[in-house]
Order: C-alpha cells, then sequence, then structure tokens
C-alpha cells in the first residue's frame, strides 16, 4: 500500500502528465482547443459578488422596465407615453432584502425552490437577488405554460411557492395578454378558501400574485379580494426600502457555498422533453461576467434586452452581465415586442441591444415603416453600437442590415446552451467581419471544446471535419433534476476524468479555434444516404430579398428515405403563389412563387439541396428564446403532406 508521499507523486506525475497531453492536442490539427485562463474565475457567491458592485455603482440605475399602455396596441400610434420603472442597484438591493424578509415568513429556507412565472417585470428582477439571498432555488417558468405544463414543472421539482402574475403577457400583443383565472383553478380547483391546496402539486403552499390587470383591461381576471387562497406580491413589500428595517441584509439559513444550485432552468424546448438544468452561483455568475468582458461593457452602457428573464439569454447574457459591470439593462416590455424594443432603444440612447434572429428581423421591419420611424425621437438610435446575437444562426444578409441600419457595428454572437450556464463559445467585436458572420467564434475563457467523431465519442476530428462539439469546464451544470439516466447521457468522462457535455450540434473548427455550427445532429436530412445540412439552405433563403424567415427539415419520401422541405415567410406585401398560379395585375416584386423559391436554391447551392416541397407560412413554432421547433414543424409537413402534393 503506497504511502501519502507516494500517492501525492503519483497524483502529481498524473496530473502532469494529462496536461502535457492536452497540450499536445491544442497544439495539434485536431478539434480541440481550450479558452485563455484570463480574467479568473470569480470564487464567491451572487450576493458577494452583488454587495461588491452596489458599494461602487449604488446611486446608478440598474435595470429599466418599461410597461405596455393601450397605445403600444398599435405599433404607428402613441397616444399617451408607457411608465418605466428604474431601480437604481442600491434600488434592486434593498427592495430584493424586503422581499427576501416578506419569502422568509412564507417559510421559504435554504434549498427550497421558488418558481417564477413572469414576464419582464421589475418583480423578476428584484425576486431573482431575493430568492438568492436566501439560498433558495430560483425556478423561472415560461408564463405562457398551460395548466398540465405549469403543474408538471411544479411537481416535478417539489415546489413550495409559486409567483405568477394575473395575466400572461403575449408576444407580439401588449395589453392583449391571457388571464391565468382557469390556469390558477385547475392548481387550486378552491381559489376563495384561505388555503392553498393542491392535488396536482402536494408540495404547494403559497401562491403569490403579482396584479397587472391595469395593463390588460380586456382580459377578464376576477377581483383579487375575492381569492382569498392567493397571496398579493404588494403585501409581500411591507414598507418603503428606505425606511424599513426589512431593508437590513439578510442572513441565510447556513452559509451560501459557490457551487450549490440556486437556479434550476428547463431546457428550451425545441424537442419535446425539456430537461430541468441545475445551475450554481460559479456557473451564472462567471459566465455572465466573461460574456461581458468579451463583448466590452462598461459600466456607461444601457443594454435594451428583449429576449426573456426566464431563459439564459435574459438572465445571464443579460441581467447578470451587466450587474457584475455596473451597466444599465433595459427591459422594454414583459413580452417581445418589436415596437416598445425601437422606442426604449430610442428613448434611453441605448448603446446596445439584444436579441435573436426572429426579433432582430421584426424590429427592421417596422423601421422599414415610415409613420412608426417617425414617431421615434431624432436620432435615439444614434448611440447603438453593441449588441449580442444569440438562440439560432444569424444569415449574413442580417448581420449586415443590423450594422447598416441599427448601427451595430460591435455586434456578437453568441452560442451555448442551459446546460453550460450557457456560453461556450462567442465573437468578440475585433474578430474579421468573415468570422464574425460564419462562425460563432471561439472558446471562451476557462472552457475546452473538441469535436469527435460520429459514433465514436473518444476520437477527437481533424479539423475542418464535422462532428459532434463537446464542452468542458466551470460552465458545466451540476445535472438534471433528479434524472440520473439523462444526465450521465450528457455529461460523460473520457478516459481521463474530464467531464464533459455533449450537446448534439454538429460542428467543424478551424485552424484559428472559430467554431462553425453546421446544425443539430438530429436535423440531419439523409437524401439517398447524403448528408444535407439545413442550415446551409436557410442561410440561401434567407438572402432572398423577398424572405423574411425559412427554416429547413427532412421530409419522409418513398424514393430517397428523406427530401427537403421549406417553411418560407414572406416580407410583409410580397403575395406567395402556388405552383402553376400566375402572377396577375400585381408586378413580379411584389409577389413569390414556390418555383421561384427553388430556382434561388439551385441557383445559390446545388441540385440535390433544393427543396422538394414549399410551405408558405406567416408565422413558426418557436421556443420563448425564438428557436424554432423544428419536431413541430416535421408534423406540419406530415398533416400538409396528407392532403398535398406540393
Amino acid at each position: 500500500m503506497a504511502g501519502p508521499a507516494i500517492s501525492g507523486a503519483l497524483r502529481g506525475w498524473t496530473g502532469s502528465r494529462l496536461m502535457m497531453q492536452r497540450r499536445c492536442i491544442a497544439t495539434s490539427d485536431l478539434s480541440y482547443v481550450e479558452g485563455p485562463k484570463e480574467p479568473p474565475l470569480l470564487t464567491c457567491t451572487i450576493p458577494e459578488h452583488f454587495a461588491e458592485i452596489v458599494s461602487q455603482y449604488g446611486d446608478q440605475p440598474a435595470a429599466v422596465f418599461r410597461s405596455p399602455t393601450t397605445a403600444d396596441m398599435s405599433p404607428t400610434l402613441t397616444s399617451s407615453r408607457p411608465e418605466t420603472t428604474t431601480l437604481t442597484y442600491e434600488d434592486l438591493d434593498a427592495q430584493s432584502n424586503i422581499l427576501a424578509h416578506s419569502l422568509r415568513s412564507l417559510g421559504v429556507k435554504k434549498g427550497d425552490r421558488v418558481a417564477v412565472s413572469l414576464g419582464n417585470v421589475a418583480e423578476h428582477a428584484v425576486l431573482t437577488y431575493a430568492v438568492v439571498k436566501l439560498g433558495a432555488i430560483l425556478v423561472p417558468l415560461n408564463p405562457t405554460f398551460n395548466a398540465h405544463q405549469l403543474s408538471a414543472a411544479l411537481s416535478r421539482l417539489s415546489v413550495e411557492v409559486l409567483v405568477i402574475a394575473a395575466v400572461t403577457d403575449l408576444a407580439y400583443k401588449p395589453c392583449r395578454g391571457r388571464s391565468n383565472y382557469d390556469l390558477l383553478s385547475a392548481l387550486v380547483p378552491d381559489l376563495s378558501s384561505s388555503k392553498v391546496e393542491s392535488s396536482t402539486v402536494p408540495a404547494l403552499k403559497s401562491v403569490v400574485l403579482v396584479d397587472n390587470t391595469p395593463s390588460h383591461p380586456l382580459a377578464g381576471f376576477p377581483p383579487i379580494q375575492d381569492l382569498r387562497a392567493l397571496t398579493p406580491y404588494s403585501s409581500l413589500r411591507l414598507s418603503s426600502p428606505s425606511t424599513s428595517s426589512l431593508s437590513r441584509s439578510i442572513i441565510p439559513d447556513a452559509p451560501l457555498v459557490p457551487a450549490e444550485t440556486i437556479n434550476i432552468q428547463f431546457t428550451s424546448g425545441t424537442t419535446s422533453m425539456p430537461k430541468a438544468a441545475m445551475l450554481n452561483h460559479t456557473n451564472i455568475l462567471n459566465n455572465g461576467r466573461l460574456i461581458a468582458a468579451r463583448m466590452g461593457l462598461d459600466p456607461s452602457d444601457r443594454i435594451v434586452c428583449p429576449p426573456p428573464l426566464f431563459h439564459c439569454f435574459g438572465s445571464v447574457l443579460g441581467f447578470m452581465a451587466t450587474a457584475t459591470t455596473g451597466a444599465c439593462i433595459a427591459f422594454p416590455s414583459p413580452a417581445f415586442d418589436p415596437a416598445a424594443s425601437l422606442h426604449t432603444a430610442a428613448e434611453l440612447r441605448a448603446t446596445g441591444l439584444y436579441g435573436v434572429p426572429t426579433m432582430f428581423a421584426a424590429e427592421l421591419e417596422l423601421l422599414a415603416n415610415p409613420a412608426f420611424a417617425a414617431r421615434l425621437p431624432p436620432g435615439g438610435l444614434s448611440n447603438l453600437r453593441k449588441g449580442i446575437a444569440a438562440g439560432s444562426s444569424v444569415p449574413e444578409p442580417l448581420m449586415r442590415k443590423l450594422r447598416e441600419k441599427l448601427g451595430l457595428r460591435d455586434l456578437v454572437i453568441c452560442y451555448g446552451m442551459t446546460e453550460t450556464s450557457p456560453v461556450s463559445c462567442m465573437t468578440a467585436p475585433t474578430d474579421p467581419d468573415d468570422r464574425r458572420t460564419s462562425t460563432v467564434g471561439r472558446a471562451m475563457p476557462h472552457t475546452a471544446l473538441k469535436i469527435v467523431a460520429p459514433g465514436d465519442r473518444s476520437r477527437i476530428v481533424p479539423r475542418g471535419t464535422c462532428g459532434e462539439l463537446a464542452v468542458s469546464g466551470y460552465l458545466l451544470m451540476k445535472g438534471y433534476w433528479n434524472d440520473e439516466a439523462r444526465t450521465g447521457e450528457d455529461l460523460v468522462r473520457d478516459q481521463d476524468g474530464r467531464l464533459w457535455m455533449y450537446t448534439g450540434d454538429e460542428a467543424r473548427m478551424d485552424r484559428d479555434g472559430f467554431v462553425e455550427i453546421t446544425g443539430r445532429i438530429k436535423d440531419l436530412i439523409i437524401r439517398g444516404g447524403e448528408n444535407i445540412h439545413p442550415l446551409e439552405i436557410e442561410i440561401a433563403l434567407a438572402r432572398h430579398p423577398r424572405v423574411r424567415e425559412a427554416s429547413v427539415v427532412g421530409v419522409h419520401d418513398e424514393r430517397y428515405g428523406e427530401v427537403v422541405g421549406a417553411f418560407v415567410a414572406v416580407h410583409s406585401g410580397v403575395q406567395t403563389l402556388e405552383d402553376g398560379e400566375v402572377d396577375v395585375g400585381r408586378g413580379k416584386a411584389e409577389a413569390l412563387s414556390k418555383d421561384e423559391v427553388r430556382g434561388w436554391v439551385r441557383e445559390q447551392l446545388s441540385g440535390h439541396l433544393v427543396p422538394k416541397y414549399v410551405f408558405w407560412t406567416d408565422e413558426f413554432p418557436k421556443t420563448a428564446s425564438g428557436k424554432i421547433q423544428k419536431f413541430k414543424l416535421r408534423d406540419v409537413a406530415k398533416e400538409l403532406l396528407g392532403t398535398a402534393t406540393k
């Protein structure tokens, strides 16, 4: 049996050997790279770091929230200015302390799950810090969940406290939200009782209601005072932060530890089986800070963030990135509204704008409307230069328009997934233009990337070769909540003992370490034994001047096994034509036929990539983060082809 000295020497030798192996890999022609070691990782908790930021930037604005009014129901009309709420860093600190004390009075303690089903509103931001300061676990939920989805999520995590709005704001529909009365009645059948009792979620003890009915006069939510089972959010804010003793710092039941889970994110749902990923202080705090550093955020920045707070884009790339630098973040509307986003950017003279391609496309389309553009404050968009595009690949034509029309010359691309907190790859404002449009950048600091052979994860492929992308480092989730089987499928240790997250994305790495995502492995179309990458066709379609958005899926075919099916949305004012249909009296510039779509792809690419089927659509099924749910499009294609041949 080896003594302590010998064991230590063996461990040291083994560690040195592994480091030498990795250095050799990193300098070879294999698709393996490790990101920079600077800046060093933060080793504190989120509340500890936030306290430092408050001490430095306390009187500066931390977050601005714009509430919709009925004037927002028409993007070209403005009869009254929407209300805005501005929280300084000191406000956010004091209000979250008050709320933390109130949540403790409801029985919330360290480790408890607190679910939040809200849009991008001030209450969501305050709750984020209140829950984390208690050492509880924040569970942000998509507020558009139906009763079954909500109950399933709460039950899976044994949630005891739910905070929810009376009305769910809907994207593109300001002030026309969905009343949550039926949903709450399904969850708690007797809302008139003084006690919460739920057969579907037995652990549930309290339901806190945020009253946003003034912004939704037509929603039909009943008088809140009649629903005694619900706790009004307003009752948790007992007094003014400036005078209340409750605004003092709160001490958790036990000391907070950086490696503890403080956030459970449900995966975004591009598949039909979302999973509950556990993230800790170290994951979220460092990812936000490193994103801010690479994109060049500083305390003078004012960033407009339409992506949702319940998703990693809004909460980490947005809120955590600005909160680690002393910058200001503005949430233009509870749910995405392109008019509100542009108005907020102009009114605040913002320096940055975030979004996914679908959001940016909607904003550019609206900005092209002279009646709308005339109502923006003159020169209000002239300060825009920074931004993040994420969620899905950004076509080069869209990137070019964002620079030309919105001035986002320092726009960066972020790539990641919920399980990696989320960003693992990112471009930088100083990267060459061709790399900023064709790749998702290079490895983030303290992050390792490798691309492995399909079907053989032990073999790293040469640079320039496609394979599955895997990620390693501080940013890996702890696992899926109470799901060891699925955790073991995605988090795998290699022969050296290093833990890797296998993304399911097909990618290739160039000689300089830039990574190009070529598509989801499961979205690959195999036509007669030949692999087709949908992304290549989608990028070509996006270049067509009359195409607003496109998504490509595989469609079953008796001869080839699979063929290409393209779902296409056109710009407003463009007439869509079926095969054989003639454009009568409208003029070529205002119409697009399915044959023209096929001809365009044939000119841009090769014949085998031409869609056999073209489906016109006005909108796509998407996750809250803007990703198109291709599994739903495949189902739609099956239904349409049951009665149609084109």
